[in-house]
């Protein structure tokens, strides 16, 4: 069945094509676990996994979970805000402590960027990147492109907009990495201050013309701001936003040709994108929900499953 390169999964920066193409492979047929009337395979049975969130979360938290006991794994759900870390716990020991109770695989989810590549210094477990403050949330990525390959049927050459706060968004590197590995287009949209700095460099293309940017896109992934990593607002209003950002109704009527409608999730509608276009029949938000299960049910089986390791 092939097996990944690396022993972690910590970002699609450094995830070779190969890697992305059997994790997606293998999540197609997982997707079609998930549509059975028994949506369970005992893959992972005597596996333990602990997700590890030093941040709130809901639909990566929960669909992890249920990748892991579709795969028929042990899991066990850690919340930092209910933890010695409270009494003044290193991250080292918490860590250190977890493994000893002999845990297969750590899913953790951490603010600050990088965090992962401490742990994996302090464990000797499988990691998995749920999200690492603004830096990368791989498996969104890997879910993203799947999404995208049951529509299109290809992503080499496809033209994929990434519109809204790129600047704090782990999202868009996570797809700007994967998507041109696979050989697509990306195009950033949003407002000056929310576009880092030098991104450009990563061999995206960029515009600050919301309506060039959609007569451009085959698929554009719409991004919130998110205002709890912003400290500031970066926006002046809400209204302000939406007229000169957002993906309206009449944006959309007025293309030439249908393009698909994607977000991550949280969607504030009225803001980034219309409530009636976050529902339309180009709109494939939901997919993405159902594909995150059987994305992560292909990463925990590649990682964890009975095979050699590569490192």
């Amino acid at each position: 069945m092939g097996f990944l390169r690396d022993k972690h999964l910590l970002g699609l920066a450094e995830t070779p094509k190969e890697d992305i193409e059997l994790i997606l492979q293998h999540a197609s047929s997982f997707r079609e676990v998930l549509d059975r009337p028994i949506k369970k395979v005992p893959t992972l049975q005597g596996k333990t996994v602990v997700n590890l969130f030093f941040e709130d979360s809901t639909r990566t938290r929960i669909s992890f979970e249920l990748a892991q006991k579709r795969l028929s794994a042990d899991t066990v759900n850690f919340s930092a805000g209910r933890s010695s870390l409270k009494k003044g716990e290193s991250f080292k020991d918490t860590a250190r402590n977890i493994e000893a109770m002999k845990i297969d695989c750590i899913v953790m989810r951490h603010p600050v960027p990088g965090a992962h590549v401490h742990l994996i210094n302090y464990v000797n477990s499988v990691v998995v990147n749920a999200g690492d403050g603004t830096h990368e949330h791989p498996t969104q990525g890997l879910l993203d492109m799947m999404s995208l390959l049951e529509v299109k049927g290809n992503l080499e050459g496809l033209k994929v907009a990434l519109v809204g706060d790129i600047k704090h968004s782990r999202v868009a590197r996570s797809n700007i990495h994967g998507l041109l590995t696979m050989g697509a287009e990306v195009m950033l949209c949003g407002p000056p201050n929310l576009m880092p700095v030098n991104i450009e460099n990563l061999g995206v293309s960029m515009s600050y013309d919301i309506d060039e940017v959609l007569a451009w896109s085959d698929a554009v992934n719409v991004l919130r701001i998110q205002r709890e990593r912003q400290g500031v607002s970066y926006i002046p209003s809400v209204r302000e936003y939406r007229d000169l950002f957002g993906i309206t109704h009449e944006r959309v009527e007025r293309l030439k040709e249908p393009i698909t409608i994607m977000h991550p999730g949280p969607i504030n509608r009225g803001v980034e994108i219309d409530s009636d276009v976050a529902d339309s029949e180009n709109a494939i938000i939901l997919n993405q929900v159902l594909n995150g299960v059987a994305v992560r049910m292909a990463v925990l089986y590649l990682l964890l499953g009975d095979q050699p390791k590569a490192s």
